[in-house]
Formats: C-alpha cells, sequence, structure tokens
C-alpha cells in the first residue's frame, strides 16, 4: 500500500505533470506537422509536375548530406550537459561554444557545398536551388536554444516557433501556387521557414529573461564536447546517406522526373515511420523495467513489440498495395501515375523499419551502440552499390527494390554475424508468427 502511495505521488508530482505535458505537446505538434506538411507537400508536388519537384527534391536531399555534418552530432550531448549542470556560467559556456562550434562548422559547409555544386554539370537553377537551400544551416546554428528548453522541460516554445513557422511556410507556398510562381521561389520558402523558426527560438529565449550576449567560448569545452561527439557525427552521416542516397543517384541517373515520381509516393511510406517511434518511445520504459526483473519477461517485451509493428505494418502494406492506384491518382493527379508501382514497393519496407527502430533500443538497452553503426554503415555501402549497379537496368522501381533489400538485410541478415545478435534474431522471427508464444 505504501509502495502505490509512492508511485501515486511520484506521478502527481510537478515535474512528472510537467513533463507529461510537454511530452503531449510534441507529440500534438508532430501529428499536426506531419499532416499539414503532406497536405501542403501534395499540393505543391500536384502544382510542379513531376519534373520539377523532382529537381526540388534533389536540392533537399543534395544539402541534407552536407547539412548533416553541422549538427557536430551535438544535440544530445548538449542536453545531457545541461540537465547536470545548472549553474548559469556553465549554461552559457555550454550554449556559447556549442554556438560557435555549429556556425563555424555551418559556413565551411556551406563554402564547401557551393564550390562541390557549381563543380558539377548541373544547370544554373539546379545550383542555385542547393544553394539557396543549403543557406538554411546558418540560421540552424540557433538551434542550440531548442537543447536549453529540452534541458528545462519547455519545448512548448520550441513547438509554438516550430507552428509558427510552419503556418507562415505552408500560407506562402498556397500564395506561390496559386499566383504560378517558380520553382526557386519554394526554395526560397525553405529558406524563410528556417528563418523564422531561429527568430521565434530568439525571441522566446529572450521572453525567458535570458540574453544570447552572454553566451561565452570555451576551447577546452570545444574540445571535450567534440571528443564526445565524433562518433555521433560520423553515424549520423552514415544514416543520412543510407536515406538520401537513392534520390542523388536517381538524379543522376535517370532525371528530375523519376525523382519526381519516387519522392512522390515517399512522401506516402514515409507516414508510417511516426508511428514505430512513437509506440517504441511508449513502450520501452517497461521494457527496461522488465530486464531487471526477468529475462523472459523482458525477451517476451521485446517480442511482443516486435510482433505488434510486424502485424500493423503487414496489414497497412496490404492496404496500400490494394489501394495505391487509386490513392497516387486521387492525391496527385495526372503525370504521377508512376508512383503507383513504386509505393507498392516502398510500403514494404515499414516492416523491416519496425525491426530496426525496436532493434536500435534493444541495442542501446544491452549497450551494444557500434552494431548500430556497423550495421549503419554496411546497409548504406549495400545501398549504394545495388542502386549503382541496378538503377540503369530496371529504372526508378529499382531503387525501391534496393531499398527493400538492403532493410532485410540491416533488420535480419546481419544479425548472423555476432553471437549476440544472432540469438535476438530468433526473438525477431518468433515476432513474425501471430500469438506464438515460444521464443
Amino acid at each position: 500500500m505504501e509502495r502505490v502511495k509512492k508511485i501515486i505521488a511520484l506521478k502527481n508530482s510537478p515535474g512528472a505533470v510537467r513533463y507529461l505535458k510537454n511530452t503531449s505537446l510534441l507529440l500534438g505538434e508532430k501529428v499536426f506537422r506531419m499532416v499539414t506538411g503532406l497536405f501542403v507537400s501534395i499540393w505543391v508536388a500536384r502544382y510542379l509536375g513531376p519534373e520539377q519537384f523532382g529537381l526540388l527534391s534533389y536540392a533537399q536531399s543534395f544539402v541534407a548530406l552536407f547539412a548533416v555534418v553541422t549538427t557536430l552530432g551535438l544535440d544530445g550531448i548538449i542536453v545531457r550537459e545541461l540537465v547536470k549542470n545548472d549553474s548559469q556560467k556553465q549554461r552559457e559556456e555550454l550554449l556559447g561554444t556549442a554556438f560557435l562550434l555549429r556556425l563555424i562548422t555551418s559556413i565551411v559547409v556551406l563554402v564547401v557545398l557551393t564550390v562541390v555544386v557549381f563543380l558539377q554539370s548541373n544547370d544554373y537553377e539546379t545550383n542555385l536551388l542547393v544553394v539557396v537551400i543549403g543557406s538554411t544551416v546558418l540560421f540552424q546554428s540557433f538551434n542550440v536554444i531548442d537543447f536549453y528548453f529540452q534541458s528545462k522541460v519547455l519545448s512548448k516554445y520550441v513547438v509554438y516557433s516550430n507552428l509558427i513557422s510552419l503556418i507562415l511556410s505552408s500560407l506562402i507556398k498556397i500564395s506561390l501556387i496559386l499566383n504560378n510562381a517558380s520553382l526557386i521561389a519554394f526554395a526560397y520558402v525553405i529558406l524563410f521557414d528556417s528563418l523564422i523558426l531561429m527568430l521565434g527560438l530568439i525571441f522566446y529565449y529572450l521572453q525567458n529573461k535570458l540574453k544570447i550576449s552572454s553566451w561565452t567560448f570555451n576551447l577546452k569545452l570545444a574540445k571535450i564536447l567534440i571528443k564526445d561527439s565524433w562518433p555521433l557525427i560520423i553515424s549520423s552521416i552514415v544514416v543520412t546517406i543510407y536515406m538520401k542516397i537513392d534520390i542523388i543517384m536517381l538524379k543522376e541517373l535517370l532525371g528530375e522526373q523519376q525523382v519526381g515520381l519516387y519522392s512522390a509516393s515517399s512522401r506516402i511510406s514515409e507516414l508510417w515511420y511516426f508511428i514505430p517511434v512513437i509506440v517504441t518511445s511508449s513502450f520501452f520504459p517497461a521494457i527496461l523495467n522488465a530486464k531487471n526483473t526477468s529475462t523472459e519477461l523482458y525477451n517476451n517485451r521485446v517480442k511482443n513489440l516486435y510482433r505488434l509493428l510486424i502485424w500493423a505494418a503487414i496489414i497497412l502494406s496490404i492496404f496500400v498495395n490494394i489501394v495505391a492506384h487509386d490513392l497516387i491518382a486521387f492525391l496527385y493527379g495526372t503525370g504521377y501515375e508512376g508512383s503507383s508501382q513504386i509505393l507498392i514497393v516502398q510500403i514494404w519496407s515499414s516492416i523491416f523499419i519496425a525491426l530496426m527502430m525496436v532493434s536500435n533500443k534493444w541495442l542501446l538497452a544491452e549497450n551494444k551502440t557500434k552494431f548500430i553503426f556497423v550495421r549503419g554503415t554496411v546497409g548504406a555501402v549495400i545501398n549504394v552499390i545495388l542502386n549503382y549497379i541496378y538503377i540503369p537496368i530496371y529504372g526508378v522501381q529499382a531503387a525501391a527494390y534496393t531499398s527493400l533489400i538492403t532493410l532485410i538485410f540491416s533488420s535480419l541478415v546481419i544479425d548472423l554475424f555476432t553471437p549476440t545478435t544472432r540469438k535476438h534474431l530468433l526473438i525477431k522471427l518468433a515476432a513474425f508468427v501471430p500469438l506464438y508464444r515460444k521464443i
């Protein structure tokens, strides 16, 4: 009875209540952003057509390959240190050092990006799109303010900033469509979006009676942060290559129109990714608690989480395969008919995305984060090789098939190569059998 009272008191504590409100607000913002973003993205795609939409998607993917470096893998590290060190001096040193590191890196990356893109055989419009969208990295240096709000469980200010930028940029995109704007105008909206988000973060930071002018740079601290974050930088680069390289290779091997078809179907298939993120984040604390209680209970809970997401993804994939042609026709209209065949393949990747997400959580619980990096690196290499071989032969659908094959390898086959993951593979395979209890 006493234990129950303590649990109730803990759940009703101000800190717990604020955490729950903060989490609910973040979840609501993500759902709103997902729905609004999809609606506006489809409208933009219909207006631009496959070729110009493909060019815009290519420019965004090309920038992403460079922009990932500017984060320096500092996000989680800065939040962790801000939680540990609550003094004003330490806060200003952490934020100031992280900001200057990111700003310098952003400037270097933007210069390198500009040089690289103009050395390619692209036309002027493509190069201009990449440089304009690439300029967003300068404004993103102020995202260190987000880290502060996270550490104080005050993400509502980040949510407000995101919503303001999302609503404004969405309204501007709709206005551009109604006024027959050119492609480059949509690139400037992406840049404007980053600017508004930056101004929003600065505004709410100042509203909390804090000063950016008080930030200081500490060289010793900078060296410590980089030493801690470099593995995360490499991991982020690998993941970005894994996620974006298909768009880059499609543009180089087949052209902008095929990129447009592929990007249109990806907008639909990637909607699913939101579900595993929420489910794994919600259920995994209970799984971690079970780890300290019973190995059997721990393994069963992991298996049941796999089963829940695997079968949800299977049902979704079957449904999408049935309605794919009508869905693409309804959402994107004429010109995107080829996207339905790509979507039919892409949606089956949702099963193995779910496996990867749960597996990543399990590897974190088992303190085997190196395997996450190795798996991502091997997957990226395989994906590039398969794309290079098969896209010229089989066209745009080959990119969807190679991504699916790579995910199957990364989520299942690679587990055979170490004893621990080999044993865990049995749990994954058992989850494919509905209501099967034994591991």
